[in-house]
């Protein structure tokens, strides 16, 4: 049998290479010097024919729709799009999926995407191709240990960033994603509060240079963000001298500090297409190089390098458990109603809150043209 088309429990698995520095005196995090991800193989071409076929059926058969994240294969991206599904962020995955009229949402991405789509949709099927697919930030954020750290600090507004998990989002006031975290907290400063912050902290620390908010860091890091290396960048900058450069602020500050463009997978999206430039080095995962080159064909895509000269790979990003997203386990799932995402019940109403102050939040700013200040005006009570 052809591995590919081996069951996840009998695909090979590979160690993350990962050591996240922990800070004398900074709050606790949990390790990820020991995760794993699983190495799914390539199929053919063949394969890869006929699993797509065999997955579009599926699809129709089951009323189930995909939602992919920019970082998964490019296959995956593809048939989501051809099938009448979504390629977005995280939280954008879980809008389409709430308000499509399928059924069963498959849900290619990180298990915190999975259980946000879960939350905004409890009615509703929702599988992933690999449940243990799951995200530095989410293992370094473990819910018991960052609700003690909250009730260590009752005075502070609690801001989680959408990469965590169920029971952390349900310990929050309130969730951002990285296209909105600078009006939330902005916001939340011009209001008086103080903000304890979490899962990462170069996401936090550029958002509290940029606003001035007063934020307690939770300290957590993106393996694939957190490799870019600003001397390197900094070099390649020289080698490609009219390139301009986008940057995902989950990179270290030294990184940001070079960018010509600063935001969320959306925004450099937004970003590559208005430039008035035809050449760009991009900080991010490689996964997001796919749909930049499919909609801007005519403009060259530079990957930023991770690693330093004496490195064998100078452009290395890529999430480990996004990798292990794979057609195979599509049709997998689709066929077997394996691997679904479950979260509690009596948890869903809690998780929900912060998701939904955030979506009236940006809601208002966008459809009533309001000031940041004027649209967190409802929930101040609530926070």
């Amino acid at each position: 049998m052809n591995q590919a088309l081996l069951p996840p429990q009998m695909q090979p698995r590979k160690a993350v290479e990962y050591e996240l520095p922990l800070d004398a005196g900074a709050p606790g995090t949990c390790s990820t010097r020991h995760a794993w991800a699983r190495v799914p193989p390539e199929p053919s071409q063949a394969e890869r024919a006929e699993l797509k076929q065999r997955i579009r059926g599926l699809l129709r058969a089951r009323n189930a729709v995909m939602v992919s994240h920019f970082y998964v294969h490019p296959d995956l991206q593809d048939l989501a799009e051809e099938t009448g599904g979504i390629v977005s962020d995280s939280l954008e995955m879980a809008r389409f999926g709430r308000d499509h009229q399928a059924r069963t949402l498959v849900v290619s991405g990180v298990r915190f995407m999975g259980e946000t789509a879960k939350i905004l949709s409890p009615e509703k099927t929702v599988l992933m191709p690999d449940l243990e697919a799951t995200c530095s930030l989410d293992l370094g954020c473990p819910a018991a240990e960052f609700s003690a750290f909250c009730d260590q600090h009752p005075d502070r507004t609690v801001v989680v960033y959408a990469n965590t998990s169920a029971e952390v989002k349900a310990r929050a006031d309130w969730l951002v994603t990285s296209s909105c975290a600078l009006e939330v907290v902005g916001a939340l400063k011009a209001a008086g509060h103080k903000i304890l912050w979490a899962p990462d902290r170069h996401l936090g620390g550029y958002i509290q240079q940029q606003t001035g908010a007063d934020m307690l860091l939770w300290n957590g890091a993106c393996i694939v963000h957190d490799e870019f290396k600003a001397f390197e960048l900094e070099a390649l900058k020289k080698e490609h001298p009219r390139a301009r450069v986008l940057v995902h602020p989950e990179s270290p500050a030294d990184v940001v500090a070079l960018a010509d463009a600063v935001g969320s997978t959306s925004a450099i999206l937004k970003a590559a297409s208005e430039m008035p430039a035809d050449e760009f080095i991009v900080a991010t995962d490689s996964g997001m190089l796919h749909k930049l080159r499919q909609l801007l064909p005519h403009k060259r895509f530079i990957e930023a390098p991770t690693a330093g000269s004496s490195a064998t790979c100078k452009s290395c990003a890529h999430c480990p458990w996004m990798a292990m997203n794979a057609l195979a386990d599509v049709a997998r799932v689709l066929e077997t109603g394996a691997n679904q995402i479950h979260v509690p019940e009596s948890l869903i109403p809690q998780a929900r809150r912060p998701i939904d102050r955030m979506l009236d939040f940006t809601a208002a700013l966008k459809a009533r043209g309001q000031t940041a200040a004027s649209a967190l005006v409802p929930h101040l009570g609530a926070a």
